[in-house]
């Protein structure tokens, strides 16, 4: 993390009092700095409260995100946006995802019809990126947070 990054988290942690050895991770939604900037603002409006993510392609060292864990998120220049602290997460077939889960996602209409070609998508893409074959039955990480900043 960079010292721009551990000013904000100790500022935060300071304000919200956490100790500074609390676990954080700084990361950006999306795959392109466009998505990085439109996203990090529907999370800083309190619009985006969800996520969705492949599990298959975690790294074998990279840890599942954990109910109660915070985030920095971050825009496409690597600022932080705000903080975010996982309520819930679960792991669910893609072909499973709810209405509900899509709408909290808060992309484009809100609808699952939109959420769903979008999230096919990226997908398709991300899995190609990495040679592999999407498919509906993939299990996803779905998480459910709250903007605390």
């Amino acid at each position: 993390m960079d010292d721009q990054l551990k000013k904000y988290w100790q500022a935060f942690c300071k304000k919200h009092n956490l100790l500074l050895s609390t676990p954080v991770d700084a990361w950006t939604f999306g795959a392109t700095d466009a998505d990085a900037d439109k996203l990090s603002q529907l999370v800083n409006g309190g619009i985006k409260t969800a996520t969705t993510s492949a599990y298959e392609l975690y790294e074998k060292d990279e840890p599942l995100p954990q109910a109660g864990e915070y985030s920095i998120i971050l825009n496409s220049q690597g600022e932080p946006i705000c903080v975010i602290q996982d309520k819930c997460v679960e792991i669910i077939p893609y072909n499973l995802i709810s209405a509900e889960h899509a709408y909290h996602e808060g992309e484009g209409d809100r609808s699952y019809q939109y959420w769903r070609q979008v999230h096919d998508e990226f997908f398709t893409r991300e899995y190609a990126e990495q040679g592999k074959t999407f498919y509906p039955q993939a299990l996803m990480v779905c998480e459910v947070f709250e903007k605390i900043e």
